[in-house]
């Protein structure tokens, strides 16, 4: 991967030796660990979203459930678990991109079907683009760009937090603008809460199930990921004592 802009603090070509399989698992344990957390946010997000709000934004940290709660929210509680809960998965993609580099790009560019085209096209952006896209959309993949590319921690991490407090501002600013209308969302949640909650789990579960049936899951892809990386180095250790 081009390594354009955002790779002038730190070389590209000068990646570290790859860590050992139990740093893999350290990173990629969190990873799994967070994805668990979203399911089980967005499975009682009817509930927790007028009873227990900040819990509902720690679990996942969605935009929708950031402008639902954000109202509900003082100040200081909103920006620090919505900045905490945002940032948390990111450095763990970096390093990922940073030890692993195109091989953890061709494992993102496998985790789903139509995966594929979204990270190309996201990856010739972040070559000429790194900066300003850290900033304004740090989802996965582009902090695991940042990472294969070069950017040098002390800059991701920089442009990851402020874009990241950026976005919640705009989004307390989204809600005082529509303040009424989301209100009207929660009091309809309200008055349907239990055939919601219902729904809600439901379809969770759905989704679950059918991604681990097609094998797209985000947990079945971290699986992958991390056998495809450990045959990997397996690979490249063979070739080196082959050339030895």
């Amino acid at each position: 991967m081009d390594g354009s802009e955002g790779g002038d603090d730190s070389q590209a070509d000068e990646r570290p030796r790859r860590p050992s399989r139990r740093t893999l698992s350290l990173l990629v344990t969190p990873i799994a660990i967070l994805i668990i957390a979203s399911w089980i946010g967005d499975a009682s997000a009817v509930y927790l979203v007028d009873h227990h709000p900040l819990w509902l934004i720690a679990l996942n940290a969605r935009n929708r459930n950031l402008v639902l709660v954000v109202n509900q929210l003082d100040t200081l509680p909103y920006y620090a678990v919505g900045t905490v809960r945002l940032l948390l998965s990111d450095p763990l993609f970096y390093l990922l991109g940073y030890f692993y580099g195109d091989g953890a790009i061709r494992w993102m560019e496998r985790q789903a079907p139509t995966y594929g085209r979204i990270m190309r096209t996201a990856e010739r952006w972040f070559s000429v683009a790194a900066y300003p896209l850290v900033f304004f959309a740090p989802n996965n993949f582009i902090c695991l760009f940042a990472g294969a590319g070069g950017m040098g921690l002390l800059t991701f991490f920089i442009l990851n937090i402020t874009g990241t407090i950026t976005r919640l501002w705009m989004i307390r600013v989204v809600g005082d603008i529509f303040a009424e209308p989301i209100d009207d969302v929660i009091r309809f949640i309200q008055d349907y809460r239990l055939p919601l909650f219902v729904l809600s789990i439901v379809l969770v579960l759905i989704t679950i199930w059918n991604e681990r049936r097609q094998g797209t899951g985000e947990l079945t892809s971290l699986t992958r990921l991390e056998e495809e990386l450990e045959q990997g180095e397996d690979s490249s250790a063979q070739e080196e004592t082959g050339n030895d």
